[in-house]
C-alpha cells in the first residue's frame, strides 16, 4: 500500500537563516530544524532548497504534516532559542526559500516502487505474445492519464 500523502499546500517559503563562517556559509532553517552548507551564498540557498525538500516528501511519505512556516519574529525567537556559545544563527542573514514539493518530488523522487497488477489472462497473454513490458507500458498510459510529461 502506497503511504504517500498529498498536501493541500505544494509550495511553501520558510524563513531561512545564513551565516558565512569563515569561506562557508551555514544554513539554519528552524521550521524544519534542518542545518546545511553551502560554498557561497547562492550555493548555501541551493542547499537549503534541496534539504527543506527532501524533508519535505520523507514527512508527507510518513504521514506527517509539513510545518507552517513562521513568521520573521517567530523565526528569528526559534533561531535564538538554538544559539548556543559557539553560533547564533539569528545574527546572520534573514531569507525566504520557497520549495515546490510536488516538483521537488518529481525530479529526486526516482526510487521505482513495486505495485501489483491484475490483468484478464487473454490481455497478459496478448502482451507477452507482443513481448511488450508492461511495467513501461503502465507507465507511459499513467503519464499521459496524469498529463505529466517526464
Amino acid at each position: 500500500m502506497n503511504k504517500m500523502k498529498k498536501t493541500n499546500t505544494t509550495k511553501n517559503t520558510y524563513p531561512t537563516f545564513i551565516e558565512k563562517n569563515n569561506e562557508d556559509y551555514l544554513v539554519f532553517v528552524p521550521d524544519m530544524n534542518i542545518y546545511t552548507e553551502g560554498n557561497s551564498l547562492t550555493n548555501a540557498i541551493e542547499m537549503a532548497r534541496d534539504a527543506i525538500g527532501l524533508k519535505g516528501i520523507t514527512m508527507e511519505d510518513d504521514g506527517l504534516a509539513l510545518p507552517e512556516p513562521s513568521s520573521s519574529e517567530q523565526a528569528i525567537a526559534k533561531a535564538r532559542e538554538d544559539a548556543d556559545e559557539i553560533f547564533d544563527y539569528s545574527t546572520g542573514l534573514l531569507t525566504y526559500v520557497d520549495v515546490d514539493f510536488s516538483e521537488y518530488r518529481l525530479k529526486h523522487d526516482n526510487k521505482m516502487v513495486r505495485r501489483n497488477v491484475t490483468l484478464p489472462c487473454w490481455l497478459n497473454y496478448a502482451a507477452d505474445k507482443a513481448q511488450l513490458n508492461v511495467s513501461k507500458v503502465l507507465q507511459e498510459a499513467l503519464k499521459k492519464t496524469l498529463a505529466i510529461k517526464r
